[in-house]
């Protein structure tokens, strides 16, 4: 029986502000390694006796995800777009009901989509190991050996000792204080809840009838009157609307009486902050992109543009990220506090808070170079073979210069070719389209004049990824 990978990938990832926001959350970003932590988790969780993923995300990103998918090779999968999120146990449901439509014995292996699991084979080796129980109805959970009395992690206490196979669940441990976690990392009948599971489609929704029947209705009919956009699978939004926000642990799990633990011993990470990642690049010293550091102990310092160039002198113990439009500077004890970053920046109206300067679209991406009250530039990039949507603009004209590659374009009823060098005038309120004929990026610099210049300011007549009106559709 094979088993299809549910890969979530509904989280912000606040705590790993900058490179995390709400426009573009961790799972999507190169953190550790040369792919996405959503790319190394596809790839960890497919070959032979794996279906093609099922993805549970954001309309935001639904572009991403099978851009990223493509990227990696994995093709054919499924994504599920929730029109809010609404925590891992409606969408958990959501995915079991979709699935039970072709095979409700079928196997489906939750994970989240940002974890970090060095070695891949190790733990498809342990997915081997709690087959058996989730296809005999057994609900399988991953628990993973800790190496420190970590506080940020809930806990799983097994009810006898590791014997190389499944071991049944004693109780679910919510995050402990240092002397607490220290007790039980000294027993050693305890391990980290990884928030993974392995079960049968007809296990899970026999234990959402038993322990969260409330969400039966309403999840089923998000999916029963949902509607299929282009590749993607759009969840109702009106039943979904009425759905509790709520874990799967809380719904489910800790309730149930047929969980089992499967141990694994090997290397892992949620990447829950910085101090995570200083860990998983090494730890000491780490400096990474346009980075010096001079007499620095212990401190991770990051520069994510070639053009800044960042410098630690004398620094212990100290976290430093620095993208082009936000910079970070904090105590590696306080990492798990970065999250009251966003909030103080989401209360002074700070645009950093949550969007990056490059804003990422189905076609490419774009980011602003200078914004005034009556004008903006923008740099944009076409993907080969990409088109922008069928459009027009009630408050801005706009000029595009073609600065690499050759854009096809179209304004009102004639369409022609713009080379490198070569500029177009779009009047306000005309309709418009810009497209990339060729096989590399098309480059151009635009200039937006007008009373109002915000994204939603914009119509669309066609689109060939079907996103309806909007900034983003």
């Amino acid at each position: 029986m094979t088993i299809t990978p549910v890969l979530l990938c509904g989280g912000s990832g606040t705590r790993l502000w900058p490179l995390s926001r709400k426009s573009y959350p961790k799972q999507f970003t190169e953190l550790v390694g040369e792919e996405s932590l959503f790319q190394a988790s596809a790839r960890r969780l497919s070959g032979p006796g794996y279906a093609a993923p099922l993805v549970i995300t954001g309309a935001d990103f639904r572009f991403i995800a099978t851009e990223q998918l493509a990227a990696t090779g994995i093709a054919g999968g499924t994504v599920l777009i929730e029109p809010e999120g609404r925590n891992t146990a409606p969408a958990v449901l959501a995915a079991a009901l979709w699935l039970a439509r072709k095979d409700p014995e079928a196997l489906m292996l939750v994970a989240p989509s940002d974890h970090v699991i060095p070695d891949p084979a190790a733990f498809r080796a342990a997915v081997e190991t709690g087959r058996a129980a989730a296809e005999a109805g057994t609900l399988v959970t991953f628990g993973i050996a800790p190496d420190r009395p970590e506080t940020g992690y809930g806990y799983l206490e097994l009810s006898a000792a590791p014997n190389g196979g499944p071991v049944p669940l004693q109780r679910f441990v919510e995050k402990p204080d240092l002397a607490t976690a220290e007790a039980m990392l000294a027993t050693g009948g305890f391990l980290w809840n990884a928030g993974i599971f392995l079960f049968s489609v007809k296990a899970i929704l026999a234990a959402f009838e038993a322990h969260a029947p409330e969400l039966i209705a309403p999840v089923t009919a998000a999916v029963e009157g949902g509607a299929t956009d282009l590749t993607f699978f759009r969840l109702d939004p009106g039943p979904w609307s009425q759905v509790a926000d709520i874990s799967i642990d809380y719904a489910v799990m800790e309730k149930a009486d047929n969980l089992s633990v499967v141990p694994y011993t090997g290397a892992w990470s949620d990447l829950g902050g910085w101090d995570a990642v200083w860990r998983e690049s090494g730890a000491g010293v780490v400096t990474t992109g346009a980075a010096t550091a001079i007499d620095c102990a212990d401190t991770l310092l990051r520069s994510e543009s070639p053009d800044l160039e960042l410098v630690g002198i004398g620094l212990k113990d100290t976290i430093v990220v620095a993208p082009p439009d936000a910079v970070l500077v904090a105590d590696a004890s306080r990492a798990q506090d970065v999250k009251k970053a966003v909030t103080a920046l989401k209360a002074k109206g700070a645009k950093q808070a949550e969007a990056f300067p490059r804003d990422h679209r189905p076609w490419g991406w774009f980011e602003t170079l200078a914004l005034a009250d009556r004008f903006q530039v923008k740099r944009i990039v076409v993907k080969p073979g990409a088109a922008l949507s069928l459009q027009s603009h009630v408050h801005r004209a706009e000029h595009w210069i073609v600065v690499s590659g050759t854009a096809k374009v179209t304004v009102n009823d004639e369409v022609r070719l713009v080379t490198e060098n070569q500029s177009v005038y779009i009047p306000l309120g005309a309709i418009h389209r810009m497209e990339n004929p060729g096989r590399v990026p098309m480059v151009l610099i635009e200039v937006q004049t007008g009373v109002y210049l915000g994204e939603d300011d914009i119509v669309r007549y066609e689109d060939v990824y079907a996103r309806g009106q909007g900034a983003k559709g």
